[in-house]
């Protein structure tokens, strides 16, 4: 009989050393405060501004720190102060004091209001006709706009806007929203229903309107195709700082603050000096 053969020992483990993490903490820490260091640097003269080396303001350390997209607000509206400043609202924004409405960040004047008048087929804005009629008292251009909804039937959403807005000379032109994307059918039954939009509502007031959307949904789906309509751009990217020539109008931030609405307020730059900008209103 053989004998059984001994087995062999498992070999000892071995005992790993930890790696050490301080290098990698420490090229983490670095790389945090390249970003931070870029970005005060980019937007120095907002900074400066608002912590009041540029004016006499003393800034309370709790209760009015500015958060980092004040700090862009400053900086972009500071650039473009041979331009026309103005915000658009909705119910959202609660009730609003317009006789406290006067400037954005407490600097810059707002000569232009929009309003968010209707949305769908069936849905007009809760705030819509106080705000309306309350802004008629108001040394501010006005305007509407309805939000498009690309699944409900495009003439019922014309005639609800043609029904609610009543627009006047002076007022902006009609304005449509458009964002989202069909769900049931194609980009270009889109098209085919915002064109009937765009022509019911341009036969009933006599004016072309104006059309707002996202910059990439702009470029994508309607740059070409409505070349001939004036363009309201929305882009909030935290880096991009200037107007394109072919935007009537910017909306940079959903995030300014005005005396008079409580949260955060849309703020748009109009492409333009305020004789342009009424030149574009009704009856002008």
């Amino acid at each position: 009989m053989k004998k059984p053969t001994p087995r062999k020992k498992p070999a000892p483990k071995r005992k790993t050393k930890k790696k050490s993490s301080w290098l990698r903490n420490l090229l983490l820490t670095l790389g945090v405060l390249f970003v931070i260091f870029a970005i005060g640097y980019h937007y120095r003269d907002g900074l400066t501004y608002y912590l009041g080396f540029k004016t006499d303001k003393i800034i309370k350390e709790e209760t009015e720190q500015k958060r980092l997209s004040d700090v862009r607000n400053f900086q972009i509206l500071s650039k473009y102060k041979d331009k026309i400043v103005g915000i658009d609202v909705s119910e959202y924004q609660g009730n609003i004091l317009w006789d406290s409405v006067k400037n954005i960040e407490g600097t810059f004047p707002i000569q232009f209001v929009i309003l968010r008048s209707t949305a769908g087929n069936n849905r007009v804005d809760a705030k819509f006709h106080q705000n309306w009629k309350a802004l008629k008292n108001q040394n501010m251009i006005r305007g509407a706009y309805h939000y498009y909804r690309p699944n409900e039937n495009s003439l019922e959403q014309a005639e609800l806007f043609i029904k609610t807005v009543k627009l006047k000379k002076g007022d902006l032109p009609p304005i449509l929203d458009i964002e989202k994307l069909p769900k049931n059918q194609s980009i270009d039954s889109l098209k085919v229903g915002l064109k009937r939009w765009l022509k019911r509502v341009e036969q009933h007031y006599g004016e072309k309107p104006i059309i707002y959307s996202g910059e990439s949904y702009y470029t994508d789906f309607l740059e070409e195709e409505f070349a001939d309509y004036n363009f309201w751009i929305a882009n909030y990217n935290f880096f991009v700082e200037n107007i394109k020539d072919d935007w009537l109008m910017w909306q940079f931030t959903e995030k300014g603050s005005v005396s008079g609405i409580e949260g955060n307020v849309d703020v748009n730059i109009f492409n333009g000096n305020l004789q342009e900008l009424k030149f574009q209103t009704i009856g002008n």
